[in-house]
């Protein structure tokens, strides 16, 4: 352990060198204030002995320079040593950073416990960083799973939830467009029965990677909002444009040729509800799901394997039915 010794009379300087030397730790002696502020800048000891009385700035000083120097989360225990009496002088060095006060001249098994106290409390504070620092790990992976669908991998319905409530807000300071868009496969209780709930969980398994890898915004969210219903979230996007997302995923799905002999496509395949609105002035994030629940309903009404939403707003093409 490296101990910065602060001490304006050389020849006790070399004393308490000797006797921190002899307790096992490494001594880096400075004579003055200044000196012990520099040489603790460059050489971050782990432990300071520091005298008050210093021919140019005094211990009081020296302290508060040297918690100014520390980095954040960082902590170096200083006791003072000084000839000086009374409360004044240790509730001042208290104030100033100091964590222990011993006067002089100090028997050399009181200053060698007292170091080797501060090294305990040293390891003791390392070995809870180690373990807060494990424990946040552990906590944000926990948030961040909890956060997951367990069969897919996607956003579960909750995070949906929150993240629609967010972004909602968001862009009603904003004024800005947000779309939402219902996923449902088509036929997929036929696909089970067919080929199993082994088969189909990995077929959902495998739509949703697709999903996942046909939004190219970082801010786009898709979530299983449950059994084979899919949710995306696009902020910042209108009509136009959630409708071209849309489309662009339900072909994406289309072209993985996904066999289903259940389905009178023979493939697997998925339809598509589309809602648009300006949080600033329409309804709300619930009425916006709700929009694109109906519009999904539209789709599967009208033959499934299509994307609807509003008419005035959605092409009529491409698989986009109104």
């Amino acid at each position: 352990m490296k101990t910065l010794i602060v001490e304006d009379s050389n020849s006790y300087l070399k004393v308490l060198s000797l006797q921190a030397e002899r307790a096992g730790f490494t001594p880096l002696p400075a004579s003055s204030g200044s000196a012990g502020v520099e040489l603790f800048d460059s050489e971050r000891p782990d432990l300071v002995l520091l005298d008050i009385v210093l021919p140019d700035i005094d211990g009081f000083e020296v302290a508060r320079r040297i918690r100014q120097l520390e980095r954040p989360g960082d902590w170096t225990p200083i006791i003072f040593l000084t000839a000086l009496d009374g409360d004044k002088h240790l509730e001042k060095g208290i104030a100033a950073g100091g964590d222990d006060y011993l006067y002089k001249p100090v028997s050399e098994t009181v200053l060698a416990a007292k170091m080797r106290a501060m090294q305990r409390i040293l390891q003791m504070r390392q070995s809870l960083l180690v373990v807060t620092r494990k424990l946040d790990a552990a906590n944000q992976e926990l948030r961040r799973l909890s956060a997951l669908d367990g069969l897919t991998g996607v956003a579960n319905r909750r995070h949906f939830d929150a993240m629609l409530d967010r972004e909602w807000r968001r862009a009603q300071r904003q004024g800005s467009a947000l779309s939402i868009l219902m996923c449902d496969i088509d036929y997929f209780k036929s696909y089970n029965d067919r080929y199993g709930h082994l088969q189909g969980d990995e077929c959902l398994r495998q739509l949703a990677r697709t999903l996942q890898q046909g939004l190219d915004r970082g801010g786009d969210l898709l979530a299983r909002y449950g059994g084979e219903e899919f949710v995306v979230l696009l902020p910042d996007t209108g009509p136009e444009g959630a409708a071209f997302v849309a489309g662009r995923l339900r072909r994406a799905l289309a072209e993985l040729r996904l066999a289903h002999e259940g389905s009178p496509f023979g493939e697997v395949t998925a339809s598509f509800g589309v809602a648009s609105g300006l949080p600033g002035t329409d309804g709300d994030a619930q009425a916006l799901l709700a929009a694109a629940d109906r519009a999904l309903y539209a789709a599967k009404q009208a033959g499934r394997n299509r994307v609807a939403g509003q008419p005035a707003e959605l092409p009529a093409e491409n698989g986009v039915a109104s």
